[in-house]
């Protein structure tokens, strides 16, 4: 069975999201004093907050951490997925990811590629490195390059579709049958129009992450043509929310919250296990404590139908009916 990782927020959100089905668990660090020398526009991973539940700031709560992981036995890993860093913050990443391997932290994603091989150069070894979807993995031979470097898990990024999954899958497999990589794809929450890699907005407490701002798709000269008085133009707009058809309703389930709603890959975990998938991320970190219990309830559910589902059209019918009972799902497709 495919695992489920979700995002943690908080040291006090470990025990229930473990309670609830999660397989693994992934958080943000951040230091004062990290902070203090690089400041938010030289961030250390994609989350540049810091009044709000998205990472941890101190050290004594990554030791608090540890001795929860070392009672309940769900491995955390550490995100370090900047794009890319100045030169003086590659041995200041060292040196943390020294300290967290120190106190039981043994596996980080990582984004930026130069990192990788800083990494690689100064002799890391003991460590379990996921490349991040930030860094974009765009063919088999980006994934063999990220191999050499030491990489032991690839997270495809949000817009690569399953076939791409599955040929750089099966590519590493006929390369390396005797080590395989683990391999992770996007299955809930925060479908982002952007790619992670080309995105240089800040998620921060001060402006409104850009991905979240209003917008509507159309073509430019269409949209010229109605602010010159052109008429109505040729361009065809489309409004960003869910997707549903005509005259249809999205229902939402536990007083409001319903699976998916900012992007759900559900109906493809067929295909997804077909393409050699290992593992389901859910982006949560930030998100609202009672909310993400219920997403890793949900797709822990998917997973069991997924388990005893014996096509793929049966596994869709009976997840739906179980997972969307009140009405229609979002239509917030990670995979058509």
């Amino acid at each position: 069975m495919m695992k489920l990782v979700a995002g943690l927020g908080s040291v006090d959100e470990y025990i229930p999201y473990v309670q609830a089905g999660a397989d693994e668990l992934f958080c943000g660090y951040v230091p004062d004093s990290f902070m203090y020398r690089f400041g938010a526009s030289h961030p250390l991973n994609r989350r540049e907050v810091l009044y709000y539940n998205v990472q941890l700031g101190s050290f004594s709560e990554l030791e608090i951490l540890g001795k929860m992981i070392q009672q309940y036995h769900v491995p955390v890993t550490i995100t370090l997925n900047s794009p890319f860093y100045i030169p003086e913050q590659y041995p200041a990443i060292l040196d943390i990811i020294d300290r967290c391997r120190a106190i039981g932290f043994h596996s980080f994603i990582l984004a930026d590629p130069a990192l990788l091989l800083y990494l690689h150069q100064n002799g890391l070894t003991g460590c379990n490195l996921h490349v991040s979807g930030e860094t974009a993995e765009a063919n088999h031979r980006m994934v063999e390059e990220l191999r050499a470097l030491g990489a032991g898990r690839v997270i495809f990024h949000r817009k690569t579709e399953i076939r791409d999954m599955k040929t750089c899958i099966l590519r590493q497999t006929d390369l390396h049958p005797e080590a395989p990589l683990e391999y992770e794809a996007f299955a809930l929450n925060e479908m982002c129009h952007f790619t992670g890699a080309f995105c240089n907005s800040l998620h921060c407490d001060e402006l409104t992450h850009i991905c979240r701002v209003p917008y509507r798709l159309g073509g430019l000269h269409g949209a010229l043509s109605e602010e010159q008085g052109g008429g109505t133009g040729t361009a065809s707009t489309k409004d960003t929310g869910p997707e549903t058809e005509p005259g249809s309703e999205v229902n939402c389930d536990f007083d409001g919250y319903l699976t998916g709603q900012s992007g759900c890959g559900l109906c493809a975990l067929w295909k997804l296990r077909e393409a050699g998938i290992t593992h389901l991320k859910l982006v949560s970190r930030g998100n609202y404590e009672e909310d993400t219990i219920r997403d890793i309830r949900q797709l822990k559910n998917a997973l069991l139908i997924l388990e005893t589902s014996r096509s793929e059209n049966e596994y869709q019918f009976n997840m739906k009916r179980h997972l969307f009972p009140s009405g229609p799902c979002s239509g917030q497709c990670y995979y058509r």
